[in-house]
């Protein structure tokens, strides 16, 4: 009866659909037999167990790269930068990519790496901030970062990448007149 189930079965198929027997060798049944006695008579202790588990405690996750961090983490930044300019209204998708750029950074702020961006800071010369132009602006009257190239990085706390940034500077002024005038 079970045959004919089978042959019933595999006839509901087109042909080239059919599966046919398994063909194996005498020697791979004898194998096949021998494993599956094998199998069925192991006592449950002889079974495969299951890795020991050492003594010592586990080792402490690795530290992760500082230097692969702050690149990624930069890069999240930049593309937040970019996403958001000035004056323009952005597009649907362009604020559904800044949610999820928002929510990454969220995310690896939780983790203990933030990001320090320096527009707008007056400038303190004891900062930890690599300075690549002094410009004059007649607007200014103290020394303040006008845009950061390069935002700083912390893990943990951890200064992992200092920040570039353009300081203007108030223009000199030259007995109660600009110097420039």
């Amino acid at each position: 009866m079970t045959r004919l189930r089978e042959e019933l079965r595999q006839r509901r198929h087109h042909r080239e659909f059919r599966i046919g027997p398994p063909m194996w060798t005498e020697p791979q049944r004898a194998r096949l037999e021998d494993l599956l006695t094998a199998v069925r008579n192991a006592k449950p202790d002889e079974k495969e167990a299951p890795p020991a588990q050492p003594d010592e405690k586990e080792a402490p996750p690795a530290q992760p790269d500082g230097a692969a961090l702050a690149t990624a983490v930069t890069n999240l930044w930049r593309a937040q930068r970019k996403l958001a300019p000035a004056g323009e209204r952005p597009s649907p998708r362009d604020r559904q990519a800044t949610r999820y750029l928002r929510t990454s950074t969220e995310a690896l702020a939780d983790a203990g790496l933030v990001v320090q961006d320096h527009d707008g800071d007056v400038f303190n010369p004891g900062r930890e901030l690599e300075v690549l132009v002094y410009q004059e602006n007649p607007a200014l009257s103290t020394e303040t970062v006008i845009e950061t190239v390069r935002p700083s990085v912390y893990l943990h706390g951890r200064l992992i990448q200092m920040g570039q940034v353009i300081v203007g500077t108030p223009t000199q002024q030259v007995d109660g007149r600009n110097e420039h005038a």
